[in-house]
């Protein structure tokens, strides 16, 4: 099997400090989580940026300074901006971050039904424009998928040009599909032959879908904007303390760790 990436999660647009008192809100608590996911085995940081009372903001200025602090403590690892933002952002609010140059963004393939009243809105030509900047600005989407036919979107639009080959696709489920093995399995052999991917579980599954992944030669992600406790009930001090767990984990089943490098050799990224 290849290398194990792991990417950390470390805030979300979504998850309080009410939540988890280690959730980062500041720039300098931005760079602290990542630099605790860095050191313990993260190869790329998926991040969300807020305002220091913890609204969420796709602001390009404050993106760059979070970015920016975590290249002085983590220089080599890959910083993934979401263009996902936060529920009723328009679409240039959440693309701003995609003009500062990053190695990889999101790309959400389809409206979300997010918890209760809210709606992540991702209409055709949505994703469509989405791919296209990207695309144009050399930046590698991850593609997010929350069920079956966000694969089936990004596929159609990949063949109409507006997203590159080899794919990259996350499946986060637990939110609008299941978390089951048989899940993970149907959305594995749904991605076109020469695809690479990752899972995050939510919340409980966060563990149990990670190990599956490892142990069918995928990739993981982790981090608070998933998941805020280390066990049942016992809050993680911080997404470094996510990682290690998954590491540990890796090692029984004989996966090594991808450093930053090797993940981009295996995604296909230019440094």
């Amino acid at each position: 099997m290849e290398k194990l990436i792991i990417t950390a999660a470390i805030c979300g647009a979504e998850v309080t400090k009410e939540h988890n008192p280690a959730v980062p809100y500041t720039v300098e608590e931005i760079g602290r989580e990542a630099e605790s996911a860095y050191k313990a085995g993260a190869s790329i940081i998926h991040l969300h940026v807020r305002e220091d009372d913890g609204t969420p903001t796709q602001d390009k200025a404050r993106f760059k300074a979070c970015m920016d602090e975590i290249k002085k403590r983590c220089p080599d690892v890959i910083i993934q901006p979401s263009t996902g933002g936060a529920v009723g952002m328009t679409d240039e609010e959440r693309l701003q971050p995609t003009e500062l140059g990053p190695e990889m963004a999101t790309l959400d393939c389809g409206t979300l039904n997010f918890g209760g009243d809210e709606i992540f809105i991702n209409t055709e030509n949505t994703i469509k424009n989405f791919g296209r900047i990207l695309k144009e600005r050399g930046v590698k989407p991850e593609i997010e998928v929350f069920d079956k036919g966000m694969i089936d979107y990004a596929i159609k639009f990949q063949k109409q040009g507006f997203i590159d080959k080899p794919m990259h696709f996350d499946f986060v489920l637990g939110v609008q599909m299941s978390a089951t093995a048989r899940d993970l399995a149907f959305m594995v052999d749904s991605i076109p032959e020469g695809s690479t991917w990752t899972v995050a579980g939510m919340g409980r599954h966060q563990i149990p879908m990670a190990m599956i992944g490892m142990a069918m030669g995928g990739n993981v992600r982790v981090g608070f904007e998933d998941n805020v406790y280390l066990s049942k009930g016992v809050l993680a001090k911080s997404n470094g303390e996510l990682v290690e767990k998954v590491v540990r984990i890796a090692m029984e089943l004989g996966r090594e760790i991808a450093t930053p490098d090797e993940a981009r050799e295996i995604l296909g990224l230019k440094k």
